[in-house]
């Protein structure tokens, strides 16, 4: 198997850019969906390479999952400009599988702000606490559990105790490329493990319940350094089916961001 979580069949298809994906994109839910994270990721590529520039930075992405996205077939991404400026931009860039009809149809998109930057080193800030060091994480081998998924790609350390008290830590990193022949950009390492907030932060027993979400939204006050992501999340929930998780994003010297998601809450079938 390649070591990425998609390969670039056509660059120039008029659709958009043609991926096919391999196995490390599949959902730990089903085997026939992809986990948000490498669709996040992919789709922050393309808002990265769109008309892109070097004096302006994504500072917030938002992420919709408009239906679950095949990890089987074809798939095209593609991005545009939808509302230009100096200092300020607006970008949208949006995924493609094939439909039931035969044809390709938007089943991801995401928008980002890109922002103009300038030197405010003096005011650097950051409000949330650095979690606990690296080397005092710990792996739960969450692979052994799983046929080969979105999983296998991951060195995943935890901090604190799946389903304890307080907000739920851990230390990730993609292990594989994002694009086969790519260096992942650090925003793009950044969101390929940003969507596992919802399970770091989530409260109850995954043999009883099912707790998808359907978007993610990620403000960016820092470009993040190295390999490491830190992630400290929790999910609150209503009592009508419906949670959220809000967390932080890290480095190893610091917060680099913040996440929300939106979370649909289903109890398992009784066997």
């Amino acid at each position: 198997m390649t070591d990425c979580y998609y390969q670039l069949v056509d660059a120039a298809d008029p659709i958009g850019e043609k991926f096919s994906a391999t196995d490390l994109v599949r959902s730990t839910w089903t085997a026939q969906i992809q986990h948000a994270a490498p669709v996040s990721a992919l789709l922050v590529r393309a808002l990265q390479r769109c008309a892109a520039r070097d004096d302006s930075r994504l500072s917030r992405v938002a992420v919709d999952l408009l239906g679950p996205v095949p990890a089987d077939g074809d798939m095209w991404v593609r991005s545009k400009i939808q509302r230009p400026g100096k200092q300020i931009e607006l970008l949208s860039a949006e995924m493609l599988a094939m439909g039931p009809d035969g044809q390709p149809r938007p089943t991801a998109r995401a928008t980002g702000w890109r922002l103009q930057q300038l030197d405010t080193t003096d005011v650097v800030h950051a409000a949330a606490p650095l979690p606990a060091p690296l080397s005092t994480a710990r792996s739960r081998d969450l692979a052994k559990n799983f046929d080969r998924n979105y999983v296998h790609s991951l060195d995943w350390r935890w901090l604190t105790t799946p389903l304890s008290d307080g907000p739920g830590e851990s230390w990730i990193k993609p292990t594989v490329n994002l694009v086969d022949g790519e260096t992942m950009t650090p925003l793009e390492r950044l969101f390929a493990v940003a969507d596992c907030a919802n399970g770091i932060g989530s409260k109850i027993d995954i043999t009883q319940w099912t707790f998808l979400n359907n978007d993610l939204v990620v403000h960016v006050h820092r470009i993040p350094d190295g390999e490491w992501v830190g992630i400290r999340a929790e999910t609150s929930y209503g009592p009508d089916g419906i949670g959220t998780t809000v967390g932080a994003l890290f480095d190893e010297t610091g917060a680099v961001g913040s996440i929300q998601q939106s979370v649909l809450v289903r109890r398992r079938p009784r066997a």
